[in-house]
């Protein structure tokens, strides 16, 4: 085992042991990682937005559908949808 070659990992190891039998440490991280999901996905949801308004306005301009698709790299079949205002 890589701890039992390396004092710095075995102490490591020991500390992650004993932080992870603390329950308030626990809920930290559980609390921590929670919000960097939210925020992800929040992100996320943004990109997308933003993405659909890109092709409405590439649509409205009447920038043909292949050359679309090679810009945001969506389907034909997803900017068709987003032309539909099915999305």
């Amino acid at each position: 085992m890589l701890a039992q070659k390396s004092p710095e990992i075995y102490k490591a190891v020991g500390v992650l042991k004993e932080l992870s039998q603390d329950e308030r440490t626990k809920l930290l991280y559980e609390a921590r990682e929670k919000a960097m999901r939210d925020e992800q996905a929040r992100l996320q949801g943004a990109i997308e937005k933003t993405k659909v308004e890109f092709v409405k306005s590439l649509l409205k301009d009447n920038v043909p559908l292949d050359k679309i698709a090679q810009y945001t790299n969506l389907s034909i079949e997803d900017i068709s949808i987003i032309a539909d205002g099915k999305e």
